[in-house]
């Protein structure tokens, strides 16, 4: 995934050209900005990767093929809300905080199965797996432990939830060593676009 947060849509076209398989967004506005732009499809899936916050949940569903960021069973029920209001099944992922950081969102590692179980029973989500964010790596092998333990949190809330096999791991310094512990989504911004670009705002 080419995770796009402050380049301009140009570079997501080049993106997509070059072979992205899907666009990632970190803020629900400038989703609905890029979105408006470029189409709700154009040649790769939009994802949402950023913190969510409830109110902010309708530019972002509908939109965003996936929603990586579910860490509470509140925010769930106000995607639901909106799934349903459309007609759609929105699909989500739930956010762990494997290292228990407290700069970081995610639910707490001992909860995520739980709260995945919740959270597949409303209607209009659909939980296709978890989603984390590591500390920052000195060496991208610094991630290893951290990708392990959403890898075995995975194994449980997949026995739990048929199809929710998807694992979210992995940024610009350490995404090859998430393909090596088994990711299925690697979130890479730098490495594609370059350092980020200061915000205005």
């Amino acid at each position: 995934m080419a995770v796009s947060k402050t380049f301009p849509p140009d570079a997501v076209r080049e993106a997509v050209a070059a072979g992205a398989e899907a666009l990632g967004e970190n803020r629900a506005q400038e989703l609905r900005e890029k979105a408006a732009s470029l189409g709700r499809d154009p040649g790769a899936p939009w994802h949402f990767v950023g913190h969510l916050q409830s109110n902010k949940v309708r530019l972002v569903v509908g939109t965003a093929a996936l929603i990586h960021s579910v860490d509470r069973f509140g925010l769930a029920e106000a995607i639901a809300r909106r799934a349903r209001a459309l007609g759609i099944r929105q699909e989500v992922l739930i956010q762990v905080n494997v290292a228990g950081e407290a700069t970081k969102e995610g639910v707490e590692p001992a909860r995520a199965p739980a709260l995945a179980s919740e959270v597949s029973q409303l209607d209009g989500l659909v939980v296709r797996g978890l989603m984390t964010m590591t500390p920052f790596p000195g060496q991208p092998d610094d991630s290893r432990p951290y990708f392990r333990d959403l890898v075995a949190l995975g194994a449980e809330v997949g026995a739990r939830i048929p199809g929710a096999t998807m694992l979210s791991m992995g940024m610009s310094r350490d995404f090859e060593v998430a393909v090596e512990e088994g990711a299925t989504i690697v979130r890479v911004g730098e490495a594609i676009f370059g350092a980020r670009r200061r915000r205005s705002d």
